[in-house]
């Protein structure tokens, strides 16, 4: 028993330590929040003489580089502008959009690092054609909008979408700012979820760990005839003695005599 305790204990304090750090670093990060309880990031500048800038599969990218926004009711929300103004920015089928942009010179991004400071982007180089695209008014589109766009990334998780950013009038060359921001009321719960199950985990595995163990009581089981045998060993007349403590003899009695009395005579 006292060896399966010992197990639980470090499994529960392993992942109760793990847990506490969890909290903690997201503790950490609220801390940078937005007035709002959003967190936003800059990306770095994407330039491309292509016609428009792909995210081939939205929800892959997004389960590689920033998974906690597919769980919950979070929200995304994108902003972009080229040098000429807004930008278009709408979501839709992948293989739509790669039907769609066949013929379009595009970039395609590979991958978005999540860091500190302005967010790399980086891109596979521009494909070749010459024909021009415009996505106002493209029938296909499942969100869509021009400077901003926003939606929620648990909604269409596990679908095959592409993010498409391009001039809206489908002009090429791109110089594009853009910002993203994620928005979540869960956030703040969680953190003190962890907070407080990673404390409940430490506190179990200490109970656990530091339990003395009770000492261990030995039952013999003898027949009836082996009793004389077993009290013989065990120097006692009979089983019913043990555990009692020896009466001592008693004291020899003495007569007490008063001081300077005459020594009796014999």
């Amino acid at each position: 028993m006292r060896f399966v305790r010992t197990i639980a204990g470090m499994l529960a304090l392993a992942v109760g330590v793990a847990v506490l750090v969890a909290g903690a670093v997201l503790g950490i990060a609220a801390r940078h929040a937005d007035p709002d309880g959003g967190f936003s990031a800059r990306f770095e500048p994407v330039r491309t003489p292509a016609r428009a800038v792909v995210v081939a599969d939205v929800d892959a990218t997004l389960r590689a580089d920033l998974p906690i926004v597919r769980t919950g009711p979070a929200r995304l929300r994108l902003t972009a502008r080229d040098a000429g103004g807004p930008a278009f920015l709408g979501l839709a089928p992948t293989d739509q959009v790669r039907r769609w942009l066949a013929d379009v010179p595009h970039s395609t991004v590979r991958r978005v690092a999540v860091t500190r400071g302005p967010l790399p982007v980086g891109l596979d180089p521009a494909t070749a054609g010459a024909d021009g695209a415009v996505p106002l008014g493209q029938p296909f589109w499942i969100r869509q909008g021009v400077g901003s766009l926003e939606w929620s990334p648990a909604e269409f998780a596990d679908r095959s979408l592409s993010l498409v950013v391009m001039r809206p009038d489908g002009a090429a060359g791109l110089d594009l700012e853009m910002r993203g921001e994620v928005r979540s009321g869960w956030f703040p719960g969680l953190v003190w979820a962890l907070l407080a199950g990673g404390t409940l985990l430490v506190v179990l595995a200490a109970t656990l760990l530091l339990r003395p163990s009770r000492p261990r009581e030995v039952v013999f089981v003898v027949e009836p005839d082996q009793v004389p045998v077993l009290a013989g060993r065990l120097g006692v007349s009979s089983l019913s003695g043990l555990g009692r403590q020896p009466v001592p003899p008693p004291l020899p009695r003495r007569q007490l005599v008063a001081v300077g009395a005459p020594p009796a005579q014999e």
